[in-house]
Order: structure tokens, then C-alpha cells, then sequence
């Protein structure tokens, strides 16, 4: 018996005021503690802790970014979801 990884992740980037990102996607960069960490789909299950920089994520027509100050994301094989506050300069 074969298990297929799957073709894409549901990527969701939450803050306590809105949804910041909620789209599916072909691979996600997130800054970790202990510095950049790629997730493609069918990665393994983990909680990571969030330092400082920028999400960077790919779809299949472009690619994009959100920046944080800390939090926290919870990976899964088919979904990242990410709990953060965003960079208050960014968004302005």
C-alpha cells in the first residue's frame, strides 16, 4: 500500500485582529527561532516557535510575503496554520 503526498498546503497566517492569509499553496518559508525553515507538502507534524521575519509563500501563479514579529505555527502533511502578530510597519 502507497500513501500519495499531497499536492499543495493549506496555508493560514492569523493574527488576533484578522486572517492575514488563508489560501492554498505549493510551499511555505517560515522564520523560525533557529533561522529559516522550509515546508513543502507532506512534511512531517510539528510546532515550531517564531522569531522575527518574514513568511514567505508560492502558489502556482506567484510568489508572496507577510512579515511577523514572533508567534508560534503548527504543521501538519496538508496544512500550515500560523498564530502571529504582523509587523506593524508593514502594514501601514
Amino acid at each position: 500500500m502507497s500513501e500519495t503526498l499531497p499536492l499543495s498546503l493549506k496555508l493560514r497566517v492569523i493574527t488576533s485582529r484578522e486572517v492575514l492569509v488563508d489560501e492554498q499553496v505549493k510551499e511555505v518559508s517560515i522564520p523560525s527561532l533557529e533561522g529559516c525553515l522550509g515546508i513543502l507538502p507532506g512534511h512531517r507534524s510539528l510546532l515550531v516557535a517564531l522569531g522575527k521575519g518574514v513568511i514567505e509563500y508560492r502558489n502556482s501563479q506567484s510568489k508572496k510575503h507577510v512579515t511577523v514579529k514572533g508567534g508560534y505555527a503548527r504543521v501538519h502533511p496538508e496544512s500550515v496554520l500560523v498564530f502571529t502578530d504582523p509587523d506593524e510597519d508593514e502594514l501601514r
